[in-house]
């Protein structure tokens, strides 16, 4: 495959400009300049995100849902202009499908504390995958553990993708719920959701889209998936820690009980009565919510559409295919997953430690990530402790990805 040689850009801004508005970039690392390859882990804050949570400290901070005052009726208003805002992102059909919460593992226990309890019982049976994130794992366990439903996998292919006619063999009468990834955090697999989820619901299956991989990387339409819920988190999508955003078609989330107790998920609070509820989604936002982080994320929301999902979309696929061409020249390196991919690189060096490759790099001022990447069943499908991974965004370049080739071949000759 060959590759441009001009200025790279995202639509008609330079990528030179585009890292000037990611202060952190700039950093030297160990005396080298910071490549930063670990956006899957978390991604880097453009200025615009952590002007618009200083300035809403600076400027307008107050209780939201709980005054009259000026202050509060205005920080109220940002924040729900921000669920709005996350709606039309995602093209939920009304703003009251889209619930403020920590991030997705948050989501993702809440669905199955509260949708869960609600609607599974002894017997019946859920479906996951063998690619999961421990998020889309351990919080099914715990119910199965408590309810005594069925979990059952989907199995993967050598190559990184699910075995296409398994998931029909896995539904039957008891299977209730499919909870999957739509891009795989160690492999990038990139799963065909839309069909995945048709071929769920016409067996009655209801089904849950971890996006924490997919949401900065492509346009998401939750209405065109199909999906009945759909989580990620803020952090990954250039926006602050702490948010994520939980997806539920409406009439879901209406029949939901609460997961958590507190203030301003209620209607009435009676000593001998008993308390009623808030309409969804503000009956699952107890206690005071991250006013700051929403409102950063709707900054990250504004930004990556002021680039464009779809010139994003092109520029990292690009920036991929190069990496892969780039990387299969290194006789001794293993990649892990499909070639078709999203965002991450998985790979081990000869024989040699996730852990002491990763410090080497680390040396050179290339920061990746190593471990098991919260997907220990992926690890034991391949029979490995653990793994390198490097990851793409929308501000790195090919000079980066060659140091990170140039890292690693000196690594190869220093440890053989």
């Amino acid at each position: 495959m060959s590759f441009s040689i001009g200025p790279a850009s995202i639509g008609q801004i330079s990528i030179e400009q585009i890292r000037a508005d990611f202060p952190l970039l700039s950093r030297e690392v160990n005396g080298q300049p910071l490549a930063y390859l670990d956006s899957a882990a978390s991604a880097q804050k453009p200025q615009i995100v952590i002007d618009r949570e200083l300035n809403f400290y600076r400027e307008g901070y107050a209780a939201v849902h709980r005054g009259i005052h000026t202050l509060s009726a205005e920080a109220t208003a940002q924040m729900e202009a921000v669920r709005s805002q996350v709606a039309g992102f995602i093209n939920a059909a009304s703003a009251e499908e889209i619930v403020f919460v920590k991030g997705t593992t948050e989501a993702i226990n809440l669905v199955a504390n509260s949708y869960g309890r609600l609607k599974l019982k002894a017997g019946d049976s859920i479906i996951i995958t063998e690619m999961e994130h421990h998020a889309n794992i351990v919080p099914w366990q715990m119910l199965a553990k408590e309810i005594g439903i069925e979990i059952r996998v989907w199995p993967l292919t050598e190559t990184g993708e699910l075995e296409p006619a398994a998931l029909a063999g896995l539904m039957d009468n008891t299977t209730k719920l499919l909870a999957i990834t739509q891009v795989s955090n160690v492999l990038g697999t990139v799963n065909p959701i839309k069909e995945i989820v048709a071929q769920a619901k016409a067996a009655g299956l209801v089904v849950l889209v971890d996006g924490a991989q997919a949401i900065m990387h492509q346009a998401v339409d939750v209405q065109d998936l199909g999906c009945d819920f759909y989580v990620f988190s803020g952090h990954k999508l250039y926006g602050p820690s702490g948010i994520g955003i939980l997806y539920g078609k409406r009439e879901l989330l209406q029949q939901m009980p609460p997961w958590e107790g507190g203030g301003a998920m209620i209607k009435t609070v009676s000593l001998t009565q008993g308390t009623t509820f808030a309409d969804a989604p503000w009956r699952f936002e107890a206690g005071s919510p991250n006013t700051a982080g929403i409102m950063g994320l709707g900054a990250a929301i504004s930004y990556v559409n002021g680039l464009g999902l779809e010139q994003i979309h092109q520029y990292e696929q690009s920036l991929m295919q190069y990496a892969l061409e780039q990387l299969s020249q290194i006789k001794s390196l293993t990649l892990y997953g499909p070639t078709k991919r999203a965002g991450v690189i998985a790979f081990n060096l000869g024989l040699h430690h996730a852990y002491d490759v990763g410090s080497f790099l680390d040396q050179y001022g290339i920061a990746i990530r190593t471990g098991h990447h919260c997907a220990m069943p992926l690890m034991a499908f391949y029979q490995v402790p653990s793994m390198c991974r490097a990851s793409l965004a929308l501000y790195n370049t090919r000079e980066e990805v060659d140091r990170l080739v140039a890292g690693l071949l000196r690594i190869e000759k220093l440890l053989g």
